[in-house]
């Protein structure tokens, strides 16, 4: 049974100017791997807004909207070896949402040149 359904939907512009201007922005949003990830891509800022999209569309899922314990750069939006995304949590973010099934967390990305969209699916 399906419990939670998140939509987020961001302009790849507004997250490339936000890392392009504000120092220690990325870092605060996206994790390591994440960045790794995403630099050597040539259209690096619409990876990055996919991934943004997918941290909002979780926190809609949840129907908690963005929770205190939690912080962006801990939801680790990571492919797996098909490349298939995938929602990895860490430090303190794992422990406050440690009742969240990850195993039955379905997630969708998708971007083009200046939209980046994603789709999470909750179920129990």
């Amino acid at each position: 049974m399906i419990t939670g359904i998140g939509l987020d939907v961001i302009e790849v512009e507004r997250v490339q100017e936000k890392i392009e201007k504000e120092l220690g922005f990325r870092e605060l949003v996206f994790g390591e791997q994440e960045i790794a990830y995403c630099e050597p891509k040539t259209h690096k800022y619409e990876h990055y807004a996919a991934r943004f999209a997918a941290k909002e569309a979780l926190f809609k899922a949840l129907g908690t909207g963005w929770t205190n314990g939690t912080s962006y750069n801990e939801i680790l939006i990571l492919g797996d070896d098909a490349g298939k995304p995938e929602i990895h949590l860490t430090g303190e973010t794992a422990r406050t949402l440690s009742t969240v099934n990850l195993s039955k967390i379905k997630i969708s990305v998708s971007h083009l040149k200046n939209i980046a969209a994603a789709v999470v699916v909750i179920e129990d």
